[in-house]
Parts: structure tokens; sequence; C-alpha cells
């Protein structure tokens, strides 16, 4: 076979809708793969859409059509050749035209494509139109059609096969995009090729690594059989590595024959592991088709040998969603990934390896590929596989009813078939799951109602998913959807459902009323199996904010502010929230640290909860590691890639040994609406100072390592400026992969004033803090911190500050918000509580050195501007 990318030569022009008159009847460069938004970037005409109040100027492209054009060089057929014209995804609604003629019209994002071209093809030049039509105007059109289904937001993105996200969603803009996305090529070959590759890998009880390829074939003479044709021979080679020895396998296969398999055998084939668990090791797999003494098709692959399953066993408590690697069950420390930019052909291999690296910085094991975005590029699995991050993979349904019928039904089975044999060689994907929220919305958002008996995608995920899966990938576990309860999604067939898909008694859980209605607290209230998505909301950096933001927009009430926060109410949510924790603050600089501050607290405070109740709980996905432009969100990466302070709060909460503290009682576990019934109103309103409605506090030890955690266990009762008034030492030890309790002595629960004192509880190098108030009401000392700034040297041409804090009063919280001071800064840590008489230190790496540093913050309000903590909150 002959390939050849179609990238070079491309124009872009405006073919309908109303345009700007300095773009109308242009005729650009063009990108691909790229888009319309991208090409119009780069040259010039529109601004960029992530600043100020762009996003809200670009509607118009909403309802554009536009035209991209090539020419490429080939010569006539000969004898026997096909020639085929490929592309790896157009975006969305395409008319594929050549030399003239229309090849085919498209209207899936999420697949690729294959034309025959033969007949079309002339000597010399020939010219490749590719026309897209508005998204919208055909949503709407379907819509019109089959009848419109209920859904999240105002457009109705259910009812064309885009990235759901494109039509805007309470953290992403709505740009919707139009172009070539991924690749396209011209190929010619003859005799056979492969239409698809697959790759099931499993290992058999005796160690066995199984690799099984599997190519469907096409043949160039449609009547091709064994009596007319030559046979093709598949071979396989996995490569020797990590002490392994080269496997090769080979099969030959008759002339017309639908599917070549062969299968390689490696012994004693090392385990693919997830981070954490032991070592990730990846082989090279390359398997050629070939006839005549030519090769007809190479497919090369890492993979590497594990096997997963997730057990959905009932138990006394329900029903479980524990997920198993090679015999052995993990406990799930990950979050939620939306596409890394929502202009899609930006997002870079070296981008995704950022990404994965600071999930791995955050002591995470899992991302989950939610079904509002895209199915992922190669490289995004590629560095999960190499750095042992699991992946959970959405079939890509969000939020709303799904019509079944034609032609949805066949572009969801065809966008299926295709990814599913894509991504089949990637050894961090886990589990395949059918959509999100979907269950939970047909059932609770008055969708029932509103379809009046019309589909809703119910068929999709119990007949059409799992039989794709089953049929191609059956290595890998699916579910019907998250969240699902395991063995009660057939009852809503009819309507309804003996136990609600939302039940945290099964499967898996999304915890939405924290958040949305109740304090944070009342995560104490919910004991999931599996908790899938609960999240809290913060603002960007600093530097994000001001990049994105003008000075004059720098307001919660200002329209630039709230077009880069899209959740409804999300500022009073921001407020309520925090309001029974921290002190409240008018300032809207300090407005932005208190919020980001809360954002960090409710979501760590929800991670250690299901933490302590592993094994019964067995796992949390946060919403969410990243962002794709700059916004207030529930990111803990923002859109221009800075970590904000949650990062730092996700790697404590997700350390491999983690000393807590946590509330148990009667109330804990009370049924839902207990630890919210014992707070009071919603978001904890008329929470009183003191945490005693919330029950007994106990020290919870939680060790994810194969290796018990023995020790001394030391209670402390402290005064804020460190004189201890009562303390208590017993050993303790926690098995591997346990979490293990202890009470605490009555007499360091008895505060003399709860408003100056702490308990301290330490084992080894963790410690845990616990407050008899809450933090807004502690006597904390705001000039409790010094400083000492000096240089550490360079590193990777930046120059690295050690700065040491230290603390004469406890100092809860401490960040050096270094981004304030450079917007390239980076700290080293966050969020680190500094008991009174001790340090800490934390390195800057910038690239201004430690003498810029220093008398940066000789100024007491740069200091303050920079240097924060609960200390520091100026009411």
């Amino acid at each position: 076979m002959l390939s050849h990318t179609l990238h070079a030569g491309w124009t872009l022009r405006n073919t309908a809708g109303e345009v700007p008159a300095e773009i109308a009847g242009q005729v650009i460069p063009a990108q691909v793969p790229g888009s319309v938004h991208t090409d119009l970037l780069a040259a010039g005409l529109i601004k960029d859409p992530y600043v100020g109040m762009e996003e809200k100027a670009l509607q118009w492209l909403h309802r554009t059509d536009w035209a991209y054009e090539t020419t490429f060089a080939a010569h006539n057929p000969l004898n026997g050749e096909r020639m085929d014209l490929a592309f790896d995804g157009l975006d969305t609604v395409a008319r594929v035209v050549l030399n003239g003629t229309e090849v085919a019209r498209t209207y899936n994002q999420h697949r690729s494509y294959r034309f025959d071209v033969t007949e079309l093809v002339v000597e010399g030049d020939n010219h490749l139109l590719v026309e897209f039509s508005s998204a919208l105007e055909y949503a709407w059109a379907q819509a019109d059609g089959l009848g419109i289904r209920p859904r999240a937001y105002d457009h109705p993105f259910n009812m064309v096969r885009k990235m759901a996200c494109s039509f805007g969603w309470d953290w992403g803009p709505d740009l919707q995009t139009a172009g070539i996305w991924k690749p396209v090529r011209f190929e010619q070959w003859s005799h056979v090729r492969a239409t698809a590759t697959r790759t099931l890998v499993t290992v058999d009880q005796d160690g066995t690594g199984v690799v099984e390829v599997i190519m469907d074939l096409e043949w160039a003479d449609a009547n091709a059989d064994s009596s007319t044709t030559q046979p093709a021979t598949l071979s396989a080679t996995v490569g020797g590595a990590h002490g392994i020895a080269e496997s090769t396998a080979s099969v030959t296969v008759q002339g017309g024959a639908s599917t070549a398999r062969v299968t390689v055998r490696v012994p004693d084939a090392p385990l693919w592991w997830p981070v954490g668990y032991g070592e990730h090791p990846l082989f090279s797999l390359t398997a050629e088709l070939t006839s005549s003494r030519e090769t007809r098709a190479t497919y090369e692959r890492r993979i590497g040998f594990r096997t997963v399953t997730v057990n959905t066993t009932p138990d006394e408590h329900g029903t479980g969603f524990t997920l198993n690697v090679n015999g052995v069950d993990v406990f799930v420390k990950g979050a939620n990934w939306i596409p890394d930019d929502h202009l899609l052909t930006r997002i870079t291999r070296d981008q995704l390896q950022r990404r994965a690296d600071q999930a791995l910085d955050a002591n995470m094991n899992m991302l989950r590929v939610w079904g509002g975005g895209i199915y992922e590029t190669d490289d995004f699995y590629d560095v999960c596989d190499e750095r042992g991050i699991m992946v959970w993979q959405d079939f890509l349904l969000a939020c709303a009813s799904y019509p079944e019928e034609s032609p949805f039904y066949e572009e969801f089975e065809a966008e299926a078939r295709d990814n599913v044999a894509r991504l089949s060689s990637h050894a961090s994907l886990v589990i395949w799951n059918g959509g999100n929220e979907n269950l939970w919305g047909f059932l609770d958002w008055g969708w029932q109602r509103d379809l009046e008996g019309q589909t809703w995608g119910f068929n999709l995920y119990t007949e059409l998913f799992p039989r794709i899966v089953a049929e191609l990938d059956p290595t890998r576990p699916y579910s019907d959807g998250s969240p699902y309860s395991p063995g009660f999604t057939a009852e809503l067939a009819e309507g309804t459902a003996s136990v609600h898909p939302n039940d945290q008694r099964h499967g898996t859980r999304h915890e939405w009323e924290v958040w949305n209605r109740q304090d944070y607290l009342t995560h104490l209230d919910y004991t999931p199996r599996f908790c899938s998505e609960f999240g809290h909301q913060g603002p960007p950096t600093w530097s994000t904010l001001i990049r994105s933001v003008s000075p004059e927009g720098r307001h919660k009430d200002a329209a630039e502010f709230l077009l880069h926060q899209k959740a409804g109410d999300g500022n009073l949510k921001l407020d309520k929230g925090l309001a029974p924790h921290l002190p409240t603050v008018e300032d809207f600089t300090e407005w932005t640290w208190v919020t980001q501050l809360n954002q960090a607290h409710s979501v760590s405070f929800g991670i250690e909860h299901f933490r302590s109740c592993w094994p019964h709980t067995a796992g949390s996905i946060m919403w969410q590691i990243n962002d794709c432009w700059p916004v207030t969100s529930w990111a803990a990466i923002d859109g221009d890639e800075r970590e904000k302070p949650l990062f730092f709060a996700l790697r404590h909460a997700h350390a491999p040994r983690l000393l807590t503290v946590k509330p148990r009682s009667e109330v804990v576990g009370g049924g839902k609406g207990a630890v919210q019934a014992a707070l009071g109103a919603e978001f904890g309103e008329d929470l009183a100072h003191g945490r005693a409605p919330l029950g007994r506090p106990v020290v919870f030890a939680h060790n994810d390592t194969d290796e018990p955690w023995a020790g001394t266990l030391r209670f402390e009762r402290q005064s804020l400026v460190g004189e201890t008034l009562a303390f208590h030492e017993e050993p303790a030890e926690t098995k591997p992969r346990a979490v293990a309790s202890w009470e605490i002595p009555a007499a360091l629960l008895e505060a003399g004033d709860p408003r100056a004192e702490v308990l301290v509880v330490t084992l080894g190098e963790q410690q845990a803090f616990h407050y008899f108030v809450e933090l807004k009401d502690l006597a904390l000392d705001p000039a409790a911190l010094t400083w000492e700034v000096t240089s550490a040297g360079q590193q990777g041409g930046e120059f690295v500050t050690s700065v040491v804090l230290a603390a004469s009063s406890l100092a809860v919280d401490t960040a050096i918000l270094a981004d304030r001071l450079h917007p390239d800064a980076k700290v080293s840590d966050q969020l680190i509580t500094i008991r009174a008489g001790e340090t800490a230190t934390v390195r800057i790496t910038a690239p201004i050195d430690a003498d810029e540093i220093a008398a940066a913050l000789e100024s007491p309000e740069t200091a303050h501007f920079v240097i924060k903590s609960v200390n520091s909150i100026r009411g």
C-alpha cells in the first residue's frame, strides 16, 4: 500500500451564513488537521476566543458554512489498483467532493471514513473539496424530523454526533468548531488490505501472555475467493524486552477471507500494573499482512500484559463495584478528564504528557474520559500506558436522551466499532462505560414526560454497546452508565426502577448534592460503593484569570468574569459553600484565594471520607483534573496548565499513606441527610461553632502500599502557640492495602478553649489536625509566619529559590501563590499546615531569581498577595 498524507496546500473560505465584512470573500491558508477557529486565528481575522468577551462575540460562527480545498497529484489507476480517500476525523457535517463529483456526506465527528475514489482520480492534479455545514443547523433539522429529545443545555447537542461540550457546558465555551480535525490520506492499494485491526491481550493462569491480533480484510476484487485469489499471511511479533525473548506467530488465510487472526504466546510475561501496585512494562507488537511477497498492511503498537475485571457481586450492603487488576483489588484514586483544549487540534503529545505527569504527582491512578468529550488520540492512551494510569472510557453520550432511530443508530454502531477496535491494544484502558448520567436523567429529570414515548438511548446502553464490547474487546468489563446500579438497568425499559441508578448502595454514584445544595460535610451522609463524580468549584490561578479577564471585569458580578463562570448560580454556590467554614471577604483578589481554598477543603474532605470506607467504597473519581479554557470550574489544573490549590490538596489526600481525622457516630451512616439534618439548613448555614453534631472524631490510617505501616500513634492537644495541653501515645499498625482506625481518648477532645486549641495526630512522618471549631472561628494569628529566601541553584534553565516558612503560632494551609510573582513560576507544594516553632520549605522554580523574589516579598502588600494561609484571610 502507498499512503500519502494530504496535509499541505489547503485553503479555507466561507460559503454561507452571516460573517463579518473582513472575512466575507477571503480565501486564507488552512492548517490540516485543524479547524475554522484556528485558521481564522492564524490569519488574524478573529481574536482569541478565550479572552474577554470574545467567546460571545464569535457566536456568528454557529450558523456558518465553510469550504476546505486542496489539490494533489496522482496517476490513473493501474490494473487491479484501488484508490481511497481516508479521513481519520471530520468535524462534523461534511460533503466530500473530488474533481467535481460528490464522494460522500458525513455526520459524525467521532469516527473515521474511507471512500473508494478509483473511478474519480485523474492523471495529474486532482481537486479535493470538503464543505462543512453548520452542525447546529443540522441538529435542529434532525430535531424537527425525529422529535427533539431532552438534554441538559439549550442547544440540541444530542441530535448530532459531535463533541457534546462543543455546544457549551457548565465549565466550557460555546464555540462549535468545524474542520478536518484529524489526518487525511490518499491511499493506493491492490489485492488486499486491513480495514481494522485490534489486539486482545490476556494472561493465562500459568502466567503465559496471550496476544491475539485480528485484522478485518478487504479485497480489491470484490468477488475474491480461494479459487481465484492468492492467499494472504498475517504474522505478528512481540518484541523481546524486560528479560523476555521475542515471540512470533503467523497464519495464512485464503483469498476472500473476511478476517485474519493470529495468536502469539509469551511465556512468563511480566505483568502491567497500575501505578502504585507495581511496574508497567510495555512490549512492542508488530503485525504484517503480506501477499504475493508484498507487504499489504503494517500494524505497530505497544502492549502490556494484565487482566482486569469489576466485581459487582451483590453482598449484604447492596452491589459492589471493585476494580480488580491481575487478581488484586484496587482502590481507585482518580479524576474525570475533559478535552485539554476546546480547540482540539492544538493539543500536543507533550501537553498530554505534562497532564499525565501532573496526575501522577497528585497520586492518582485513574483518569475517566468523560462522555461529553472525545475518544482521545492514541497519544493520550500511550502516555497513560507508560505511566500506569488506568483509563475509564465512556462512550460519548452525556446528560441527554439520545435517539435510536436511523441515522443515529448506525452512526453509534460505526463509531463504537471504530474506537473499540482502535483502542483495544492499550493496557491502560480498563473499562468501557455506556455514557454519563443518562440513566439517571431518564428517571429523575423529567425526560419521560418530555419524551412522550420516544427513544432515549436505552437500547444503546443495554444492547448495542455491550454487544460490541463483547464481540470486539471481551478482555475488558462494561458498565451500563455512570452512575448506575448493576442488575437494575433493565427495569428502566418500563420507566421505573426498584433501585435508583444513583443509589449509593449499588455500583457507581455521582455526588452532586454536595456543591449544588449541601455543605461538603454532608459527604459523611454517603458511603457509596464507588463515587465516579463529585467536586467543588474554584477560580483559576491569578495569572490565568488576569490573562483572560480585563481589569474592569475582575469582580464577581462583571459580565466578563461571569462569561468565564458557566455554572448556574456558580458564584452564589461558591459563597454559600465557604460561609460555614472560612471568613467571608469582599476584596476580589482575596475572594479568589478563599474560594480556591474552600474548593481544596471540600474535595479533599470527600476523598478522605471515601478512602476511610475502603473496601466498602472502592474508589473515587473527582470532577475534574483539567480545563479546556480559562474559567472558574471544578478543575485542579486550570486552562493555562497552572495548578490550583486543589491540585496540592489532591496530592495530600491521595497520598499512599494518609492520616486523617473524621467523625464517626450513629449519625454518620444514619441514612441520607443525617449529617445535613445535624447541620441545619442547606449549606450548613445554621452550623454553630464546633462539630459535635457530626459525631465523635476517629483517626484513620490509610495504607495504600504493599508493606505494613507500623509505628507510634501520638495524640497531642496543643495551644495554637505550641504548648502541650494533653497527650497520649500507643503502638499502631495498618496492614497493606487497608484502613485502620482508632478512637481518640476523651481527654484529648476536651478543649478548654476550642478557639485556641488544636489536636495534632502523628504516625511516623504523617500528621493530621483536628480543630474544635470551624477554621473561620479559630483564633489564628495573622502574623504567625516569617520567611527566609535563599537561592537553591538552577534547574532546566530556570532559577530555583528556597523559601523557609517559620511559624510562631499555628499557620493553617500555608501557600505561596508563586504565579502572582511571575506567570511562569511554580511551587513544590501548597496548603502546608505548620505548627508553632516549626518550619516548612517551599521551592519556587521561575525565570526570576531569589534576589528578585526576596525584594518583592519585602513589601507587606506584595507578601500578603503572594504568601497565603487561613491566618492571612482579611475579612
